[in-house]
């Protein structure tokens, strides 16, 4: 079971961080490539011991952020350090510092669990008697006792996952960056896997994770919604739920979704409307009517409701809603720009 990760951050070992210095800093942080702005001007604080999440669609900027933080990728403007160090001038001794985790998994196919660990061990320059302990650890965290021996090609999605985690984490870093790493892994295996996460956070370390599965974040303890290379929403996910208004989405289920959508776009108080499982959530605004007017409007077209009621926004519904307000003032800039 995943603990509530609204709750207190600094629990335990973490306690002893209270008061430092962040363990990732950013400042107006730029990538381009060319005329290409993948990450624009982003600037970010995260804590020590904190699990902080990057959520956005692809092309967002995330994987970009991450390549630059873990000293893979030099930034074009801004400033940005890890652990204390700069990224654009001390590279190596951040990825000395730091566990990373792709989304794709970095283990040899054809090595036995035990043979991944070795290798990734001499990468790390962890040997001898440590790297006996260290193994035994991961092995004991990713539940692989009994598989030591088994090549890594037969491990199913969810145990290359945990076999991966371990062998990033094999040196002990303080700082971690898990970049989508429960990409293409079924719900069961990610949710173990976040637990996995959450003790990582509980002895100390910093997590600093990329998705794009809307659960997920809310698993995080505070979140950076990225958008067209910029943070455009930051906060733990009860705030940016709180940011929607609470008590002004409705969950709405009649006998024609799409007419429903159709009918009721642009009518008062209704700021949007938007598809979610069998049903539309539907935004309005504050201290409006706005009952009134979705029943009177679908009763004119001839749509029977079967369920109308308000609701709290999930994240999904966070995301959609600043995307989209993301997404207009996109195609307002476009056409200001056009009319000059």
């Amino acid at each position: 079971m995943l603990p509530n990760a609204s709750g207190p951050i600094l629990t335990g070992a973490q306690r002893a961080e209270a008061g430092a210095p962040p363990a990732v800093h950013i400042e107006n942080l730029t990538k381009r490539f060319g005329d290409f702005v993948a990450v624009d001007r982003v600037s970010i604080d995260v804590r020590r011991g904190e699990i902080f999440g990057f959520l956005g669609p692809n092309g967002a900027g995330k994987s970009t952020t991450i390549r630059i933080l873990c000293g893979l990728l030099a930034p074009t403007s801004g400033s940005a350090t890890v652990g204390g160090y700069d990224v654009a001038t001390h590279p190596e001794e951040i990825r000395q510092r730091i566990g990373y985790m792709s989304q794709r998994f970095s283990l040899y196919d054809d090595m036995t669990v035990e043979e991944n660990i070795n290798f990734f061990g001499g990468v790390y320059g962890v040997m001898g008697e440590r790297l006996a302990t260290r193994r035994d650890y991961v092995l004991q965290m990713a539940g692989l006792e009994d598989r030591r021996t088994s090549m890594t090609r037969l491990l199913s999605g969810g145990w290359k996952q945990r076999l991966a985690l371990g062998c990033a984490i094999l040196h002990e870093p303080p700082i971690l960056f898990l970049d989508e790493p429960t990409s293409g892994v079924d719900p069961i295996a990610r949710v173990s896997f976040w637990d996995l996460i959450y003790q990582l956070s509980a002895a100390g370390h910093t997590v600093f994770v990329t998705t794009h599965y809307m659960d997920e974040a809310e698993y995080c303890h505070r979140l950076a919604l990225m958008g067209a290379g910029r943070v455009i929403a930051l906060g733990s996910p009860a705030e940016l739920k709180e940011s929607l208004g609470a008590g002004h989405l409705l969950n709405l289920e009649s006998s024609n979704l799409l007419g429903s959508m159709t009918a009721l776009r642009g009518r008062p108080g209704i700021e949007d409307v938007a598809v979610f499982g069998s049903g539309l959530h539907v935004k309005v605004d504050v201290d409006t009517t706005a009952e009134v007017e979705i029943r009177a409007t679908l009763a004119a077209a001839g749509i029977q409701i079967q369920k109308l009621e308000p609701i709290t926004p999930s994240m999904e519904d966070v995301f959609v809603t600043l995307m989209e307000s993301q997404d207009q003032k996109v195609d307002q800039k476009l056409d200001q720009k056009a009319t000059i």
